[in-house]
């Protein structure tokens, strides 16, 4: 016989409605009576009764998730905290990939109402400001990692700037002085805000990161590569802030090439802590962590608050972390960073 919300209060040790309330994330209690709640529940193999549930809640249970980003790599760490976050919930995640076809948008779009939704999470593959959804939609919208271009929509997102800041004040940690930085294309977002972080890093130690020594590009080890060549012409160049994983792959090969030793005489910070790539390189590439998973575990949690009633408007930003690797293994004390003792496998 399936197990009831009365055989989950019994064994808890609460009253049905106390059990109610743990299951559904609901009401103030303590913490360890809500997880004692939930593992007595899965202990059950407890399945809730949605049909019912629906009645009286008018929800469906089920929540979208529609991504701009054709499930690149950007896109399973955030699907991964978002799905953790609604498990809590019990909820179930509809995944649509528009592949950046306005046309496939829309007929998602209209499938996910039909669908009768509780919510939408948006993403994509850039934090610039995207055109913001219909106001007729029947169900709340919340934009991860993208943002919306209308104040008013909610949004959550990485803190660029912050990212750029803990990857220039690693290079000056590790004694750094003449700090160079290869980036991406000066029309993305993300790329700006990263440079205003670094600059602001280097001002706290009376340092600049002037124009002449920032290179734009493409996101690519060829990009990287090609750069590294021209800038260490100037053998005073002591650290490199690469604006992504695949930049400071292309970098590290290129100071190889040249005979310049990672970290003695040059030392590197990537961004993006792509790990199978950053712990493959030689030495393995310290980098800015965007914390992705914790990203999207936040989005889902907000958009279930804004399902019952209480949206949170604007556009929040989430810290970066540093994941430290022997490419600028300079220790860090405090909270912003983990030791990557197992480059494969970093900390939870």
């Amino acid at each position: 016989m399936a197990a009831t919300i009365r055989d989950i209060a019994r064994v808890a040790g609460v009253s049905v409605a106390t059990a109610s309330k743990g299951l559904n994330g609901k009401g103030r209690m303590r913490p360890e009576t809500r997880q004692r709640i939930l593992d007595v529940a899965r202990q059950l193999d407890f399945r809730p009764n949605r049909n019912a549930s629906s009645l009286t809640t008018g929800r469906t249970y089920t929540v979208g998730l529609l991504t701009r980003d054709g499930y690149g790599r950007f896109t399973p760490p955030l699907l991964g905290g978002v799905e953790d976050a609604l498990t809590v919930d019990t909820a179930s995640l509809l995944l649509c990939d528009a592949r950046r076809d306005a046309v496939r948008e829309r007929h998602y779009l209209d499938v996910l109402a039909a669908r009768r939704v509780d919510g939408l999470i948006v993403t994509g593959r850039a934090t610039d400001p995207a055109p913001p959804l219909p106001r007729s939609l029947p169900f709340p919208v919340l934009h991860a990692y993208t943002t919306s271009s209308d104040p008013e929509d909610s949004s959550l997102t990485v803190d660029d700037e912050h990212g750029g800041w803990l990857a220039a004040r690693q290079l000056l940690r590790q004694g750094c002085r003449r700090i160079v930085h290869i980036t991406g294309p000066a029309s993305v977002l993300a790329v700006r805000e990263r440079i205003a972080g670094a600059r602001r890093a280097l001002a706290e130690e009376g340092l600049e990161l002037p124009d002449h020594l920032i290179t734009y590009g493409a996101f690519t080890e060829r990009a990287g590569f090609a750069a590294a060549q021209r800038l260490l012409t100037d053998r005073t160049v002591d650290g490199i802030f690469c604006g992504s994983d695949q930049i400071g792959r292309g970098v590290a090969d290129a100071l190889g090439a040249l005979g310049i030793r990672i970290p003695q005489d040059v030392a590197l910070v990537g961004f993006d802590n792509w790990t199978l790539l950053a712990a493959a390189t030689r030495p393995p590439l310290c980098s800015v962590d965007m914390n992705l998973y914790r990203l999207g575990r936040l989005a889902a949690e907000s958009l279930l608050r804004a399902i019952d009633g209480h949206p949170e408007p604007g556009v929040r930003r989430l810290p970066c972390s540093l994941a430290v690797r022997a490419s600028c293994p300079a220790p860090v004390t405090d909270s912003t960073a983990w030791q990557d003792d197992n480059p494969l496998v970093p900390d939870a």
